[in-house]
């Protein structure tokens, strides 16, 4: 499957964003069966897991404790998409961010261990 990222940009710290993952490449509803994800990755910085989102209603989730409380993650089966809503944003949230799925049919697993990325998309937050 092909993952592509949008909605990265440039906000003021305190603001809020939300970014897409659009998934192509499955037929039919087979994406309702993956687990969907994000990661990024600040200059000089190892990339670092985000945020997780379980397979079909995504009933689980998962956070890093950094954004625990900050952002939001949820999917629209319908739309083979998944999103990462990121509010009160600081400098230290200025990444690249990389979508990620994996299929399993319940929970999450290894947050750590996924089966196909994106690009990923530009997030920047400055003043």
């Amino acid at each position: 499957i092909q993952l592509v990222e949008s909605g990265g940009g440039l906000v003021q710290p305190g603001g809020s964003l939300r970014i897409s993952c659009t998934a192509s490449g499955i037929s039919g509803n087979l994406f309702s069966y993956y687990g969907m994800g994000w990661f990024r990755q600040a200059p000089g910085k190892e990339r670092e897991f985000v945020a997780g989102i379980s397979s079909r209603n995504g009933r689980t989730t998962q956070f890093a404790d950094a954004v625990k409380d900050r952002f939001t993650i949820s999917r629209d089966n319908a739309k083979n998409t998944a999103y990462l809503e990121m509010t009160n944003l600081t400098p230290d949230d200025t990444a690249v961010y990389t979508c990620v799925a994996k299929y399993r049919v319940d929970g999450l697993g290894n947050v750590e261990d996924w089966s196909y990325w994106g690009q990923g998309t530009q997030v920047t937050v400055s003043s």
